[in-house]
Formats: structure tokens, sequence, C-alpha cells
């Protein structure tokens, strides 16, 4: 089921509209798809994945300062991120409990498909 959300961008869309994205008025200028503001203001484009910056003619595109400063932040969560799935790598090594083996390997999935959406960001 979370292999369905990530590979369809209505479902990847609607989970945006769920945590609290708007939909704009703008579209991808990559694939066309309709681009969301994300809570922390930043144009998303659910179908490629990736932040939009919209630079109008005549205006200088933003500085790579504050595209460096969101990757160190990307970075240390990253690194947050990957502290938890050897805990969880670790954890599923030992356990013998089926019903706890299900929920290491969901909270696994989840916090790959994470870092995996952060190095997409950072790109």
């Amino acid at each position: 089921m979370q292999q369905d959300r990530e590979n369809n961008p209505i479902k990847r869309m609607a989970e945006l509209l769920r945590q609290g994205a708007t939909l704009t008025d703008l579209s991808c200028p990559a694939c066309a798809s309709p681009l969301f503001r994300l809570k922390e203001g930043m144009l998303w484009c659910a179908k490629d994945e990736k932040k939009v910056v919209i630079v109008k003619e005549g205006e200088e595109p933003p500085k790579q300062n504050t595209t460096t400063q969101n990757n160190g932040a990307y970075d240390k969560l990253e690194t947050v991120l990957m502290a938890k799935i050897t805990d969880i790598q670790n954890k599923i090594e030992t356990t013998q409990d089926i019903d706890e083996l299900q929920k290491l390997t969901l909270a696994l999935s989840e916090l790959l498909n994470n870092v995996e959406k952060i190095k997409k960001m950072k790109a």
C-alpha cells in the first residue's frame, strides 16, 4: 500500500493536502503538474517530488546561500534518520515476535522513504 502511494502522483497530491499543503494555480515547468505550497512556504511538485522555484522575468534567482543552509538542515535530518534506521535494523535482528517485526519493518520503510525524499530535496 505504501508503495502504491509512492508511485501514484494523485495519491501523493492527496497526502500533501492532508498534511496541510495548499494547491496553487501554478504548474510545474518540467511536467505541467499542479504545484503545492507547503506549510514552510516552499513550492512543491508532487509528480516530480521536487522543490520548484519560480523566477519572474527580470528577477534574480534566489541566492545559493539559502540552498546551502537548507542542505545543512537536510544533512542533519538525514543523519538523524540514518541513526534511527540503524537502531531499527538492530532491533529487527534480535526480535522473535512477528507483530513486533511487522511494526519495525513498516517503520523502517517509512524512514527509508523519508531519506529518499530528503535526497531529492537536496538535489
